[in-house]
């Protein structure tokens, strides 16, 4: 059973930084970072491939978040810069046996999330 661990989660106000991990127990092809704010349907924020050539970004997050992992640590970040009021939402690690891909619908295994708030 595949069990993932988000931490890093956080208040932090506007322009600052967070960065978040996801340590996997087993083994995994693609790992990505989901949000979901309250009161909103869950979205699609980054995602890496096993050996991290593949990257996608959501335009949102594009040029601010940086995915990235460590196979060896079996585990996925994903560094947030210049936070703003609109990132505050629960973030969720999630894994799948194949390329990475934006959809929630495409991941096998997700993480409890972690919560990240932004004050302005």
């Amino acid at each position: 059973q595949v069990q993932l661990a988000e931490s890093g989660g956080g208040p932090v106000q506007a322009g600052g930084s967070l960065r978040l991990s996801c340590a996997a127990s087993g083994r995994y092809f693609s790992m990505a970072w989901f949000r979901q704010a309250s009161g909103k349907e869950r979205e699609f924020v980054a995602a890496i491939g096993w050996n991290s050539i593949l990257i996608y970004y959501a335009d949102s997050v594009k040029d601010r978040f940086t995915i990235s992992r460590d196979n060896a640590q079996m585990t996925a970040y994903l560094l947030m810069n210049n936070l703003k009021s609109e990132d505050t939402a629960v973030y969720y690690c999630a894994l799948r046996r194949w390329g990475p891909s934006r959809s929630t619908n495409d991941y096998d295994y997700w993480g409890q999330g972690t919560q990240v708030t932004v004050s302005s």
